[in-house]
């Protein structure tokens, strides 16, 4: 039981956490259900979840605000749930750190299928190499730019930058294969781990905060090919 995986659902209508918390435990997840942001924020460090189901509009402390204190001291997924279906709010979540957001009504299968995606790209299996395969498949260095994902450490221009995994995830597998354009659709599947059923919009979030943060680099950049997607092209 020890090793059973964590997640903390955060949502006041008791209802949908109480169902969310019985398709994870027949997939044999622990879980902590939490009916108000105070409570998540107050029991989240001693619980330390896997991951987070987050819903935004909680009494008293927002979604929002849980996701931004969350992201503030800790890396660990967070999928939000929202009735909200306005692209604003969905940008918002994801500008705040949520690794996915979706929409209510929601299918707990679908749920369950990207909560299973995104804790398997955080399985020590997963993530563990040989030190040598890690230091020539794990470590992508360029000109001002290391990307680790041994430890999903990013050093730019000499300093630490701190992101989200999505993030992490997203730039080293553009930075893997420089000058390949990939589709929305492709890098969906493979940082999202499922195929991505309603807006693409996702990736262009994760996109615009990567460039937000890397600047403009006269060595590389994340470029956009207008119709088809993006590639991390090497100048």
């Amino acid at each position: 039981m020890a090793n059973r995986r964590k997640v903390m659902i955060v949502d006041n209508d008791e209802h949908i956490a109480d169902l969310i918390s019985l398709y994870l435990k027949k997939e044999c997840y622990d879980t902590k259900i939490e009916l108000d942001g105070a409570g998540a924020l107050a029991d989240f460090p001693s619980y330390q979840p896997d991951l987070i189901v987050l819903d935004l509009m909680l009494p008293g402390i927002d979604g929002y605000q849980v996701c931004r204190q969350i992201r503030s001291e800790s890396k660990v997924p967070i999928i939000m749930l929202s009735a909200k279906t306005e692209v604003f709010d969905r940008v918002l979540g994801l500008e705040l750190g949520a690794d996915d957001y979706m929409t209510k009504p929601f299918d707990c299968k679908e749920l369950l299928a990207r909560i299973k995606a995104i804790l398997r790209r955080t399985e020590p299996d997963y993530l563990a190499q040989p030190e040598a395969d890690q230091k020539q498949e794990k470590v992508i260095s360029l000109k001002d730019l290391t990307i680790n994902m041994a430890n999903y450490s990013i050093i730019y221009r000499g300093q630490n930058l701190e992101m989200p995994p999505k993030e992490i995830e997203l730039l080293y597998f553009l930075a893997s294969s420089p000058n390949q354009v990939f589709t929305r659709e492709q890098l969906l599947r493979h940082i999202w781990g499922y195929d991505y059923v309603g807006d693409t919009r996702t990736v262009d979030v994760h996109i615009k905060r990567l460039r937000e943060k890397l600047d403009n680099n006269p060595n590389w950049a994340i470029s956009t090919v207008w119709g088809v997607g993006y590639r991390f092209e090497l100048n």
